[in-house]
């Protein structure tokens, strides 16, 4: 299976990073709900919480038509497959989820005609489930109890026993993940906060921090990278714990990280409830990013703190989160 590298080289050596080829433009443009995908809106959070004259905003990735900002790896990943006759029509796309990226691949799956099978762990939100069965996608279910590692496990598992039948996208190493990040939300975040000083996100495949981190270095070094580590249990929704003895996904580059900060799920939780009395309804992943976008910004007194909402609130409803007892 083909895998592109995040960068190739030119006739001096050096590394230079591969902007989407007109092939692959003219491509998405022949399918036009998948236009609807990125140039998300940045719009900057106020909430009650002393940060001095720091300001953060949020990039509003859970208006994409998936939900998510799962969306924008998933198109990349898939369309450039497609290109270079690694996905073919008979084949099936294959590859591990939490949720989000599933609904990706089985929305734009859907769009493009092409069958899509999935493995997650049972304990995923009653809403994913649905929208992923609503796109018509199979899914795999595998013991939550064994953690998200496992349905990485289960992956592999399937499709070393068929790999005619399946192309495996593999989100956790393929380079366009982070490739797709480093061209679009990145660029989109520079376009739209210019005077930005932090960048607050966490891991789930590692392809947003790695990709718009190695871009907003590359603009300005000065500029600081910053990744949340939920713990182990409970953990959150859609993000990986790194640690000894767990998964470092292949699309994490961490030479582009410059610290990394323990959150505490509780506060997380919290703070998604604090932004939806605000009128902020994002899922739970978000508060996780925004508590520590605050807990940056509550730090350095100034500057610009930019974070993402990854995915919609309404994905959550049956998890209990929004149980307040009002």
């Amino acid at each position: 299976m083909t895998r592109v590298e995040i960068n190739a080289h030119d006739s001096t050596g050096d590394t230079v990073d591969l902007p989407p080829s007109d092939q692959y433009t003219d491509f998405v443009r022949e399918h036009p709900s998948l236009l609807a995908i990125g140039n998300t809106p940045l719009v900057q959070l106020d909430l009650p919480i002393d940060i001095g004259d720091a300001r953060v905003s949020a990039k509003y990735e859970h208006l994409n038509p998936g939900g998510s900002i799962k969306d924008r790896p998933v198109l990349r990943m898939l369309v450039e497959a497609i290109l270079a006759g690694d996905l073919t029509p008979d084949q099936t796309i294959l590859d591990a989820t939490s949720g989000n990226a599933g609904i990706a691949y089985a929305m734009i799956g859907a769009v493009l005609g092409y069958k899509v099978e999935l493995v997650m762990p049972e304990n995923a939100s009653e809403e994913r489930k649905k929208r992923l069965r609503a796109h018509g996608a199979e899914i795999v279910f595998t013991d939550p109890m064994l953690g998200y590692d496992e349905s990485l496990h289960e992956v592999k598992r399937r499709y070393e026993a068929d790999p005619d039948k399946y192309f495996w996208c593999d989100q956790y190493s393929n380079q366009n993940n982070p490739l797709a990040h480093y061209e679009t939300t990145a660029e989109e975040i520079l376009s739209q906060a210019a005077d930005l000083t932090h960048f607050v996100a966490g891991v789930g495949t590692g392809g947003t921090i790695s990709g718009v981190g190695k871009r907003l270095k590359e603009h300005n070094p000065n500029i600081k990278v910053i990744g949340i580590n939920p713990p182990v249990w409970p953990g959150v929704e859609g993000l990986k714990h790194l640690g000894e003895g767990h998964i470092v996904p292949e699309t994490y580059h961490e030479e582009h990280v410059d610290r990394m900060i323990d959150i505490d799920v509780d506060a997380s939780y919290e703070m998604s409830r604090e932004m939806s009395d605000k009128g902020l309804f994002a899922g739970q992943s978000s508060g996780s990013y925004v508590w520590a976008a605050y807990h940056v910004a509550g730090e350095a007194r100034s500057g610009h703190v930019v974070t993402i909402f990854n995915d919609i609130g309404e994905r959550y409803f049956s998890t209990g989160m929004w149980d307040t007892g009002r």
